[in-house]
C-alpha cells in the first residue's frame, strides 16, 4: 500500500538500508505505544478487580517493563518481513504501481 511512496523515496537517493531502518522504527514505535496502552489498560482493569473482590493490588514495575519490553520485541521480529520486501522494490516498478 506504500509502494508508491517507496519507489519516491528510492528515487531520489533512499538506500535500501534507510528504507528498512524506518520500516522497523515505524513498527517498534506502534507495538511499544500499543505495549504501553495494553499495560496500562491491565493494570486499570487488575485494579477494577481487585476493588470488586476486595484483594489488594499489587502492581510490578517489572511486569510493566516486560509487557512493553515483549511487544516491542515482537513489533521487530513482525516488522522484519515487511521492511525486507519494502528495502527489495525496484523504483520504477514501484512508481508505476497503483
Amino acid at each position: 500500500e506504500r509502494t508508491k511512496e517507496i519507489g519516491i523515496r528510492k528515487a531520489v537517493g533512499a538506500r535500501q538500508k534507510d528504507i528498512r531502518t524506518q520500516f522497523l522504527i515505524e513498527a517498534v514505535m506502534v507495538t511499544a505505544i500499543g505495549g504501553v496502552f495494553g499495560v496500562l489498560t491491565g493494570f486499570g482493569v487488575a485494579w477494577l478487580i481487585a476493588l470488586l473482590i476486595g484483594f489488594p493490588l499489587l502492581v510490578s514495575i517489572g511486569s510493566a517493563v516486560l509487557g512493553v519490553g515483549v511487544s516491542s520485541i515482537v513489533g521487530v521480529i513482525s516488522g522484519l518481513w515487511p521492511a525486507w520486501r519494502a528495502a527489495k522494490l525496484d523504483p520504477i516498478e514501484a512508481l508505476r504501481a497503483e
